[in-house]
């Protein structure tokens, strides 16, 4: 994924000469992370927040397909033209196919060989392997070396280049494909030919560390993430310190984040953001535990929802948040169908924390700076707290 960690492989798609990432399980930098899916035919998207669909810069891109439509020209190759003539960063248009591939990420199911890689030294290594996926059946483990993929040496490459590779281009036709990989553990090399499958992803998981504390890891915000945080919370035994778990979170649905912000806040702020110059703000709902210490976990692979969360926790003082500078994309972006029924997801606006602190462009700094021992800082942190 972007960044320095990954969730899972994505799709590396040009569209009107702009460079788009779309991952599956989530979408990441370049396609719609932290997005409020907004209506598309008139009825709000998966996890939306009921905004309205903006006008202004959608009608632009669907004028750009309707005449390309009587034209007889690429409708779809019209809107990308003018997503990229527009200067979007996170602009994209997807057609129908694309996405429903899109709604099926944001609800977890994916295509790939369950592997995720993050970048250490030059190198890429392996980060961690789904269980009972293709990497797992053919016993690759975390902390494995990626030395190649499909015969190409990814040293020094950028990590969404190598993920990209690993992913395939196109979801329904890599289900089935193989890909060939280079590995290395210690002084064993080898290659592992796999086969990409479709695939789920239980985005968060809970675990318990020494002490009682209990660690919540969110991958992604999918579909009823939410729910799923503010169960762990509540499961946490009374008085225990949490880690919530945010490192390599690419984003998601805005709406899931909101939610989990719900299960460690009493209602309040969480964020403002604005659609096309008009102000708006997300508030968490009330009776969420604020008495529990907290601590969050982020790094450079920390995105979108995910830093907008984090950017709540922190200034409203409910949260130590520990690791490093988190990626810094805080920008809005809402879907609108065009006239031959494929979607312009545009940017439209940008979040801010309670505070009023910008994330696009400059991320989330962490009150404590930790890398390879963030977990055991967090610890010594809920330790201090508890007392």
């Amino acid at each position: 994924m972007s960044g320095r960690a990954l969730f899972c492989e994505p799709r590396r798609i040009r569209r009107g000469g702009a460079l788009t990432l779309v991952f599956t399980g989530v979408l990441v930098a370049g396609a719609v992370t932290g997005s409020l899916p907004g209506p598309v035919d008139g009825k709000p998207a998966a996890g939306s927040t009921q905004a309205a669909a903006p006008v202004g810069r959608h009608a632009e891109v669907a004028e750009a397909a309707e005449a390309a439509m009587a034209a007889g020209t690429s409708p779809v190759e019209a809107a990308q033209r003018a997503v990229s003539r527009s200067g979007d960063r996170w602009g994209a248009v997807y057609s129908p196919g694309e996405y429903e591939e899109f709604v099926d990420a944001l609800d977890g199911r994916y295509t790939g060989v369950g592997l995720w890689a993050r970048e250490r030294g030059g190198r890429i290594e392996v980060a961690e392997v789904g269980s009972d996926t293709p990497a797992a059946d053919a016993g690759i483990r975390a902390g494995d070396r990626l030395r190649s993929v499909d015969g190409v040496t990814v040293d020094g490459r950028p990590v969404t280049e190598v993920v990209s590779l690993l992913r395939g281009d196109d979801t329904d036709e890599s289900a089935g494909t193989t890909v060939r990989l280079g590995l290395e553990r210690g002084t064993r090399a080898w290659s592992e030919t796999l086969r990409r499958a479709r695939l789920s992803r239980d985005t968060v998981t809970v675990d318990e560390l020494p002490g009682k504390i209990t660690v919540v890891k969110v991958a992604a915000f999918t579909k009823g993430s939410g729910d799923e945080v503010r169960t762990a919370v509540r499961q946490a035994p009374a008085g225990a310190g949490i880690v919530l778990d945010l490192r390599g979170n690419s984003g998601g649905l805005v709406a899931e984040a909101v939610t989990a912000a719900s299960a460690l806040l009493d209602g309040g702020l969480v964020a403002t953001y604005d659609v096309e110059g008009e102000q708006r703000a997300l508030h968490a709902e009330p009776g969420g535990d604020t008495a529990r210490p907290l601590v969050v976990l982020v790094d450079g692979g920390t995105m979108s929802a995910a830093e907008l969360l984090t950017g709540a926790l922190q200034d409203r003082g409910r949260a130590v948040v520990v690791g490093s500078r988190t990626f810094g994309k805080g920008s809005v972006q809402m879907p609108g169908r065009l006239p031959d029924g494929s979607v312009a997801e545009l940017t439209v606006g940008h979040y801010r924390t309670p505070s009023g602190r910008e994330v696009d462009g400059r991320g989330i700094t962490p009150d404590l700076e930790a890398e390879e021992r963030a977990l055991q800082q967090a610890g010594t942190i809920l330790a201090g707290l508890g007392r």
